[in-house]
């Protein structure tokens, strides 16, 4: 949560407000504050991730931290033929993977679009 300073509930109230640090405590307390503004979190909405030039653990690692991430949707490039195309489509189904995945449909013959679970 973002922490408000004496300049923002000056804004606030309209007009100058610098209290001892106990009253400005109270005031954020009695307003609930802390709970009326959120945070924003700088997730990505869409992530594309390449794998051509990398492991089938890289793959893993890259696949399964855009699921943690709370991105929604992600461009997943196994490229045509290989072993990390036939991987991810296991990964999908059958792993620790498939719990985060809503729907996974091919774009071509090497690429998937994913869409991921909310957070």
């Amino acid at each position: 949560m973002k922490q408000l300073t004496n300049k923002d509930i000056a804004d606030m109230v309209g007009q100058e407000f610098s209290p001892v640090d106990d009253t400005a405590k109270s005031v954020r307390k009695e307003l609930h504050l802390s709970k009326r503004i959120p945070v924003k979190h700088n997730i990505p909405e869409h992530i594309t991730l390449d794998f051509h030039q990398h492991t089938e653990q890289e793959a893993w690692d890259m696949i399964m931290n855009a699921a943690q991430s709370g991105a929604r949707t992600a461009t997943v490039i196994t490229g045509a033929s290989g072993i990390l195309k036939i991987k991810f489509q296991q990964w999908v189904r059958d792993s620790l993977l498939s719990p985060y995945i809503v729907q996974c449909s091919p774009i071509n013959n090497g690429s998937f679009n994913v869409k991921f679970k909310k957070k």
